[in-house]
C-alpha cells in the first residue's frame, strides 16, 4: 500500500536533504569562492528564478541573515521597469520564452563583477537557459541550482537545445527527483515536493560559506539584519548606500 501521510514526507525529504547535504558540499565550496570573490571586488549576487524557483532567489536576495549585495531579476521586472503590462507575466508559460532573458538582464543594474546564481528544477525552460547564455556572453559567473535527475530526462525549451547546466561554471544539485513530488499515489502520479525546500538547504549552505571566506579575510561580511528586530533598519540602510542603485528590492 501507497504510504501518503506527513511521516512518509518527512522520511523521504530527510533522505533527500542528507544527499544534498553530503554530496553538493564541493559545489558549495567552489561557488562561494566564486561568489565570496565577486563581493569582495565590490560585486553584487544577481539571483533569478522563475516559477517556483521564485523563492530560491528570494532566498538568496533580501532575506534576513543573508548578504545584502544581492539582488533578484524577476519576470515581474517587465512591468516594474519595462513597462509591459501586467498580463505579459500572468501566464504561467511566459518564463519559456527565451526572448526575454536579453531584455531581463538590460533593465537589471549589472555591472561587470556581479555573479549569477539561477534556480530552476528542469534547467531547460527558455527565459532560465536565455539568462544564462546572456550572463556568460557578458562575462559573469554562472551559478546553477537545479535538479540533475530531472533536467536529465527532459528536452531543453531554448533555441540552442542547451540547458540551464550547460551555461553554469558551478552546478548545484537539488537532489529532487523528476517530477518533483516524492509520494507516489496509488493511480499514478507523485505528491509533496522537495526542490523548493532543498535549493534553500543549498542557499544557506552557500551564503554559509560566502561569509565564512569574508571573516577568513579580515572583512565584515555585509549581511542583513531582520528589519524586525530593533536596529535591522538602520543597520541595513548603511550597507545599502555602499550599492546605491544597484539593488533593488520590488517585486
Amino acid at each position: 500500500m501507497n504510504d501518503v501521510s506527513a511521516p512518509a514526507y518527512l522520511a523521504r525529504l530527510t533522505e533527500i536533504l542528507d544527499s544534498v547535504s553530503t554530496t553538493q558540499l564541493e559545489g558549495v565550496h567552489r561557488a562561494a569562492d566564486i561568489v565570496a570573490r565577486a563581493v569582495r571586488d565590490g560585486g553584487v549576487v544577481q539571483a533569478f528564478g522563475t516559477g517556483h524557483s521564485q523563492a530560491t532567489a528570494m532566498e538568496i536576495a533580501g532575506r534576513a541573515g543573508g548578504l545584502i549585495p544581492t539582488n533578484r531579476i524577476a519576470l515581474a521586472d517587465l512591468v516594474m521597469y519595462g513597462g509591459e503590462a501586467p498580463e505579459t507575466i500572468l501566464d504561467p508559460r511566459t518564463e519559456r520564452d527565451p526572448s526575454l532573458a536579453q531584455r531581463l538582464y538590460d533593465l537589471a543594474p549589472i555591472e561587470a563583477n556581479d555573479v549569477f546564481v539561477i534556480a530552476s528544477n528542469s534547467g531547460i525552460n527558455g527565459s532560465i537557459v536565455g539568462m544564462a547564455e546572456v550572463a556568460r556572453k557578458n562575462g559573469h559567473s554562472v551559478i546553477a541550482i537545479t535538479s540533475l535527475q530531472h533536467s536529465e530526462q527532459v528536452e531543453s525549451r531554448h533555441p540552442s537545445g542547451r540547458k540551464l547546466t550547460d551555461f553554469a561554471d558551478v552546478v548545484l544539485d537539488n537532489g529532487g527527483p523528476f517530477g518533483d513530488a516524492v509520494l507516489p499515489l496509488p493511480g499514478g502520479g507523485a505528491v509533496c515536493a522537495v526542490s523548493s525546500i532543498t535549493a534553500a538547504l543549498l542557499a544557506q549552505l552557500l551564503t554559509a560559506e560566502v561569509v565564512r571566506r569574508l571573516l577568513e579575510a579580515g572583512d565584515t561580511p555585509p549581511v542583513y539584519l531582520s528589519a524586525n528586530v530593533p536596529g535591522g533598519d538602520v543597520h541595513n540602510d548603511g550597507l545599502l548606500q555602499r550599492y546605491a542603485g544597484r539593488i533593488r528590492r520590488g517585486g
